[in-house]
């Protein structure tokens, strides 16, 4: 990959800034991004295509009297665009009305440093170089059992560079890597045909282990196999990282988010200090996570990342916030603006969501659940209701525990149920953490779930 240097990235944001100032706009950022990846996809076993994609462009928003404009240009290389791009921002601001609670951009901070985020080795792949990986991915998942088959996934490597730069004095660059492998499998006997089942890895370094991923997704899509009929009834159930992650990101990270509180669209308002959930829960927001997926020098905004403390051991301790909504209620910006790259303005968004792990190993927990479930994959958690915490999701396929041990699959049951509640009757977690997405989590155990079956 060809990547841009960073005095060259710094110097387009400060030189878009400057732009922006002497076309008479109040105040003025520019965020700089250079983004370039590379995939291979996988659809019924094959390998079925190979594109890279390099994306680089700038996003101006300028103030003018406390109103608010934004444009953006991919075209970097030509300072007659990006003043253009200024132009065009400073005209939105024109037709916006003033904002009142506007109250200005972030000021210039120290930033902390980083670990585990970038690696020259995943710059440095070929698309030949994804292919063996996914070779090697689907010839471990073939060799587990010829009853599998790998319908959908890929290989991608990823690099990402942003500079942003504001009248407020901040002048900065963060560089970062990815690379991931996945697998969709699903298995079939003369009776059955399975569930879609589906694993994945995925660092910031290049570690990744396809032929764990291969082999564990098909070894769930056997496990899924010959699945029996559950009744209606109140169980425990053991959430894994990929559940939690699906119940959470529409419940949960939407109730911490500052700007959900001040439109009264939480059920955390006025509930600082207080217990919400069990205390065994520990919750922290880390943007610092070593290694993280979504760890990084400064947000959206150029705001350090920090490690926010959520919830500790049941008690409500932070929301989450931007520079916008903590300057609304003179808090400190906690460094979660986030972008769709130079595409959009930030909004509220956590980082490393971190479910702090317990002691317990897998067996362990299993052997402390007399009778419940295993629960992965959720479908449906999109239409949860944020405010509420209301959740009504199919989980398909899932596992029957009974006396401590995995017995059988199940067909697909639904739950039903709060996630406010959940977060209370979480008894036991464990200390098999990983990281799915933006959270990075163990597996739980959540007891009086509402099991609907058949």
């Amino acid at each position: 990959m060809a990547v841009l240097e960073k005095n060259f990235l710094i110097s387009l944001a400060e030189n878009a800034v400057k732009s922006a100032l002497k076309l008479g706009a109040s105040e003025a950022e520019a965020y700089v991004y250079d983004g370039q990846t590379t995939n291979i996809g996988i659809e019924l076993g094959q390998i079925s295509k190979t594109n890279r994609i390099i994306d680089r462009g700038i996003g101006i928003r300028i103030t003018l009297n406390k109103a608010i404009g934004f444009a953006y240009t991919n075209i970097i290389g030509d300072p007659q665009a990006i003043e253009a791009t200024a132009a065009q921002a400073l005209s939105a601001a024109k037709a916006s009305k003033p904002d009142p609670d506007w109250h200005g951009l972030p000021q210039n901070k120290p930033y902390n440093t980083t670990q585990g985020t970038f690696d020259q080795k995943i710059v440095d792949l070929s698309p030949e170089d994804l292919v063996k990986i996914t070779v090697t991915m689907l010839d471990a998942a073939s060799e587990v059992n010829q009853q599998v088959l790998p319908i959908e996934g890929g290989v991608g490597s990823g690099y990402a560079a942003n500079a942003i730069a504001n009248s407020n004095g901040i002048a900065a660059f963060d560089r970062g890597t990815i690379t991931e492998c996945s697998l969709a499998t699903l298995a079939k006997d003369a009776n059955t045909t399975t569930p879609v089942c589906f694993e994945f890895d995925a660092s910031r370094n290049h570690h990744l282990n396809p032929a764990w991923v291969g082999k564990e997704a098909a070894k769930l899509a056997l496990s899924a196999l010959k699945p029996k009929p559950v009744p209606t009834q109140t169980s425990k159930v053991i959430l894994t990282p990929l559940a939690l992650q699906d119940l959470f990101a529409y419940t949960l990270m939407s109730a911490i988010k500052a700007d959900s509180v001040q439109r009264n669209q939480s059920p955390f308002k006025d509930k600082l200090g207080t217990q919400v959930a069990s205390e065994n829960l520990t919750i922290y927001d880390d943007g610092l996570y070593p290694g993280g997926l979504r760890t990084a020098v400064f947000d959206g905004e150029g705001v350090p990342q920090q490690k926010t403390p959520i919830i500790e051991k049941g008690i409500l301790q932070n929301f989450l916030y931007d520079t916008y909504s903590a300057k609304k209620t003179n808090k400190e910006s906690t460094g979660n603006a986030a972008r769709a790259a130079y595409l959009s303005t930030p909004n509220i968004t956590p980082s490393n969501f971190h479910i702090l792990p317990g002691n317990k190993t897998p067996q362990q927990l299993l052997s402390e659940t007399e009778e419940g479930f295993i629960i992965s994959y959720l479908q449906g958690a999109h239409s949860s209701n944020p405010v509420s915490g209301e959740f009504s999701v199919v989980a398909n396929p899932c596992w029957k525990i009974k006396n401590g041990e995995i017995t059988h699959p199940c067909n697909a049951i639904m739950l039903a149920g709060n996630i406010f509640e959940l977060l209370k009757n979480i008894t036991i977690i464990g200390a098999n953490e990983r990281q799915m997405g933006s959270i990075i989590a163990p597996w739980v155990l959540a007891e009086g779930m509402k099991i609907i079956g058949k």
